[in-house]
């Protein structure tokens, strides 16, 4: 039955009636390509975003700087479970911290991250 359904995408998928290579775009792209390692990067980067708890963290901290705990209260789950998520996000350099006596702060990294969020939401409110 399933590969009966994947033959049905297969037939109504769009695709070339002919297989030619334009070889003029082949070149451009492969010269505009950037290198396999950073590809790599750049796919462990979307990797985080396809956590709805991290987004949530990074939504949060999108509108207020927060310490652990604040941010534990507001998502209802354990101090520990925040900071393990917090300890990718930071890995990931999407958020950093400051410490303020014994109590650690959180916030976006930079604009870019901002920026990730605030398109990321408009593509899907679209």
């Amino acid at each position: 039955m399933f590969a009966n359904e994947v033959n049905k995408m297969k037939d109504t998928a769009p695709h070339c009636a002919s297989f030619s290579a334009h070889e003029e775009i082949i070149e451009k792209v492969t010269d505009e390509l950037p290198d396999e390692e950073l590809l790599y990067d750049l796919a462990e980067l979307f990797k985080v975003f396809g956590d709805s708890t991290r987004i949530k963290i990074l939504y949060l901290l999108f509108e207020s700087e927060m310490c652990v705990c604040d941010i534990a209260q507001l998502l209802g789950i354990s101090v520990s479970g925040v900071s393990h998520q917090l300890r990718v996000l930071k890995q990931a350099q999407l958020v950093r911290f400051r410490r303020e006596g014994k109590t650690v702060y959180y916030s976006l990294a930079d604009e870019h991250v901002r920026s990730i969020l605030a398109q990321g939401m408009e593509h899907v409110c679209e």
